[in-house]
């Protein structure tokens, strides 16, 4: 994938961090059936999504709302972020405590976000300083 490629599926992901971050802010209840949590929804499960979708908010905002340099560093917030949820994720995956398809499929989302995020810090470290 070229540099162009790559800034575009970037944008493309911070776009959807926006919109996943707003429905968990508008709707939590319904955020937790799409992750096929269902059966466990509490009012602490809806807390905890609706800060989930704050901090992805931030996130993709924060990369889509700036300038060059401050998208080198969203970018690596961005993959430490997905890379401490991809974690977490492999963690319950691992356990079973967590409905199986539901950790697998986070964990696909966050795996790939984070793999995006490699490529692109991977493509920075070989373009040349300007």
């Amino acid at each position: 994938m070229n540099g162009a490629g790559i800034e575009g599926a970037l944008e493309a992901a911070a776009g959807g961090r926006v919109v996943w971050g707003v429905l968990a802010l508008a709707a939590p209840g319904l955020n937790v059936r799409l992750a096929g949590m269902g059966s466990r929804d509490t009012p602490e499960l809806r807390y905890l999504i609706r800060v989930f979708g704050s901090r992805a908010v931030a996130l993709g905002l924060g990369y889509l709302l700036g300038d060059e340099a401050a998208r080198r560093r969203w970018r690596r917030l961005c993959l430490a972020v997905d890379v401490c949820d991809t974690a977490a994720g492999a963690v319950h995956l691992v356990r079973g405590d967590v409905p199986r398809a539901s950790a697998a499929g986070l964990v696909a989302i966050t795996g790939g976000y984070a793999a995006l995020g490699a490529l692109a810090l991977r493509r920075e470290g070989r373009a040349p300083a300007g």
